[in-house]
C-alpha cells in the first residue's frame, strides 16, 4: 500500500491512542466501594470536597470505567487499569463511537513505550501486526504534531486531578445519589483555568509542576472553564467523577466511575513478533 495509506490509518490510531492516555491522565480519586454514611453536619461541602481530595494521595493502583465526550474524538467509552507507583503501567480499552471501524483500540503503556493494537483495520496496513509502538521519548513533537508532549500527561499520577474541585469557590451539595450500587453524596462547583492556577500557588514545586501540566492539556483543547461533580462515599473517597467544559474542536463531558483501588494490577508488553515500531516506521518513510 501507498504511505498515504498507511499514514492516514496510523494518524487516526495515533489520535485514539493520545486521547485515551490524556483520558487517562484526566483520572481522578476512586472508591474503596464503601456504603455511604450519614454526612457530618459540621461539614461543608468545600470540607467534604477537599477530604476526599486527600485521600487520593495514598492510591497505588485503579480500575475505572469512562464515558462521554472527548474533543475531536466525539462520544468514547473505555474501562481501564492502571498502576501509579511504583511505576506507570496502563492498560485500557477504548471505543470511539462516531469512528467506525476505526473507532476501537487496545493502549499499553508500559517501561515507558506506549502499544496501540486491537484493531484489525489498523493491522491490514501493517501487514498483519496487531501492535503498533512508539517510545515516549523517541519522538519530536513536530513528528506527532505536538502529540508526545500530549502522551506525557499518562506519566501523571491520575489522583491529582481530584484535587482541581477544591478550587472552586461555588462547591455545593446536590443531593444523595447510588452509584453502581454504592450511596454517594453529589457535589458540583465550577471554576476557570486561573482560579484552577491560583488554588495550587502554595503547594510544594513537584506537586505545581504536575498540575500545571493538566492545566495546559486544557488550554490545548482551548477550555477554560469547567464545571466539575463528585460523588463521595461514606468512606470519604470518590466514586464518581464528571467534568465538563467547551472546547475549541467539540465538547469535553466525561464521566469516570471508579472500580477498584490499590488492586495488583500487571501490564505486559505486546510480543516482539507482532509490534511495528512507529518511530522507525516513520524514519523510513521520510527518508524515502
Amino acid at each position: 500500500m501507498g504511505f498515504s495509506v498507511r499514514r492516514s490509518a496510523r494518524s487516526r490510531t495515533i489520535g485514539v491512542g493520545l486521547a485515551a492516555v490524556a483520558l487517562a491522565a484526566g483520572a481522578v480519586s476512586c472508591s474503596k466501594g464503601e456504603s455511604a454514611s450519614e454526612e457530618s453536619p459540621k461539614m461543608t461541602p468545600a470540607a467534604a470536597v477537599a477530604k476526599a481530595a486527600k485521600n487520593s494521595d495514598d492510591i497505588s493502583s485503579l480500575r475505572y470505567r469512562m464515558t462521554g465526550t472527548y474533543p475531536e474524538q466525539g462520544r468514547i467509552k473505555a474501562e481501564a487499569s492502571m498502576r501509579i507507583k511504583p511505576s506507570i503501567a496502563m492498560s485500557m480499552k477504548m471505543t470511539a463511537l462516531d469512528q467506525g471501524k476505526d473507532g476501537s483500540a487496545e493502549i499499553r503503556l508500559v517501561d515507558k513505550a506506549m502499544y496501540i493494537g486491537g484493531n484489525p483495520e489498523m493491522a491490514k496496513e501493517m501487514d498483519g501486526k496487531t501492535w503498533m509502538k512508539f517510545d515516549l521519548s523517541a519522538l519530536s513533537d513536530e513528528q506527532l504534531g505536538g502529540g508526545a508532549a500530549g502522551a506525557g500527561q499518562a506519566e501523571q499520577n491520575p489522583a491529582a486531578e481530584s484535587t482541581f474541585m477544591t478550587g472552586a469557590k461555588d462547591v455545593k451539595k446536590v443531593g444523595t445519589e447510588k452509584v453502581d450500587g454504592v450511596e454517594t453524596t453529589h457535589y458540583t462547583g465550577t471554576l476557570t483555568l486561573d482560579a484552577l492556577r491560583d488554588s495550587f500557588k502554595d503547594e510544594d514545586k513537584a506537586t505545581r509542576e504536575k498540575r500545571e501540566k493538566s492545566v495546559e492539556q486544557y488550554e490545548k483543547m482551548g477550555v477554560d472553564k469547567l464545571t466539575m461533580d463528585m460523588w463521595i462515599d461514606g468512606a470519604d473517597h470518590t466514586k464518581q467523577f464528571r467534568m465538563k467544559g467547551d472546547a475549541d474542536k467539540g465538547q469535553l463531558d466525561l464521566t469516570v466511575t471508579f472500580l477498584d483501588i490499590n488492586k495488583p494490577v500487571t501490564v505486559s508488553a505486546p510480543p516482539a513478533k507482532d509490534t511495528v515500531d512507529l518511530a522507525e516506521m516513520m524514519k523510513e518513510a521520510q527518508s524515502g
